[in-house]
């Protein structure tokens, strides 16, 4: 098994450091950015969910026609949609695009984020809707026969559905940082993520999670670290280009910071830790960024070299992780910059993660 690498699907050029101009959907924009992925060597592009964001299941359709390899990793939010649907709503992608999409479970960790579209429930209580959401999903994607489901949330009798994933599941990712959030993640993931933390963090949050599926009956053994690398030809160049990006994104702070509660969700209360803790951490992980958006997602960076950086991705190997969502501060040049990184970590990885690890640990 190689290495995974995930980039970002936008349909607009946006990001911190760069305002929308013009309307939020740009056909155009959005397959130049999934065909500069494909052909840097990405597997997948995560397409996000925001209560304000374009309809997801469209997007990624867009992506998955425009490009031939490319994989979609599509973010979705229990809740919203019958699960029985939603498990046919994917089953239907999979099937027009056999093989290319994977399920981004986001349960919710901002109540304001929640309420815009119409959801009042607490935190807690989203947990253990996604849990009830994830058992029908399955149960609509494996089960040949006729179900009946009877849960806190969730009531299903004879449900069936004539379109199913070949294998009869299709891979499951998952993200959230609280206790709530491994529990439910220990039974279900197939790939748990985690933002961009040193690697002492993320050995500890690979034990929480590996416990909670072992509770579960299960083995979890593939893991995802999301990063905002800014690398260069070399650590001079990459650390101006760092500070310039810190600065544009302090200009433009007022627009973002504080539209999201940040102090709800435990992974952002982890990197706004560490951002106290020190300014850089390891090698060149660099927390600054996640200072000043308020940690609101994936915001801790890799600075240096292509190489320094890509040696920092593979400490992260080493510890654990098996996928790596990478995404710049300009989506389009970056992820086409991206392919120096893929390469050189793909050289040194092989096509043997294991292996890669014991020579590490050697």
């Amino acid at each position: 098994m190689q290495v995974e690498f995930i980039g970002i699907a936008h349909t607009s050029d946006y990001s911190e450091t760069n305002a929308l101009a013009g309307p939020v959907v740009q056909p155009e924009y959005l397959y130049r950015l999934a065909y500069v992925h494909e052909n840097s060597g990405f597997d997948r592009v995560l397409v996000a969910h925001s209560s304000a964001s374009p309809d997801g299941f469209t997007v990624a359709d867009q992506v998955l026609t425009a490009t031939e390899t490319l994989g979609v990793l599509l973010a979705h939010r229990p809740g919203f949609v019958a699960p029985t649907i939603a498990a046919r709503k994917f089953a239907t992608l999979d099937a027009f695009h056999p093989g290319r999409i994977a399920l981004h479970v986001i349960t919710g960790g901002d109540d304001g984020d929640q309420a815009r579209d119409g959801d009042f429930s607490d935190k807690p209580t989203r947990y253990r809707r996604t849990d009830e959401f994830l058992d029908i999903v399955e149960l609509e994607w494996s089960s040949a026969e006729r179900f009946d489901y009877e849960g806190e949330f969730y009531r299903v009798k004879d449900a069936w559905s004539s379109l199913r994933p070949a294998d009869g599941h299709l891979p499951v990712y998952f993200g959230g940082a609280s206790d709530d959030a491994i529990r439910v993640g220990g039974r279900h993931a197939d790939v748990y993520a985690f933002w961009g933390e040193p690697l002492d963090g993320i050995r500890q949050r690979i034990a929480q999670v590996q416990a909670s599926a072992a509770a579960a009956g299960r083995t979890l053994d593939r893991f995802s670290v999301s990063l905002r690398p800014i690398a260069a030809d070399t650590e001079t160049a990459a650390w101006e280009r760092a500070h310039e990006i810190l600065e544009r994104t302090r200009e433009r702070a007022a627009e973002y910071v504080g539209r999201r509660d940040t102090s709800q969700a435990e992974g952002s209360r982890r990197l706004l830790r560490y951002a106290a803790d020190g300014e850089v951490h390891d090698k060149r992980l660099w927390t600054a960024l996640a200072k000043a958006t308020g940690a609101a997602g994936n915001s801790t960076a890799l600075v240096g070299s292509y190489e320094q950086v890509a040696e920092s991705l593979l400490d992260y190997v080493a510890v654990g992780a098996s996928t790596l969502l990478i995404r710049g501060y300009d989506p389009l040049s970056d992820a086409a910059a991206y392919a120096n990184l893929i390469r050189l970590v793909h050289d040194k990885v092989g096509d043997d993660i294991s292996g890669y690890r014991a020579s590490v640990a050697a």
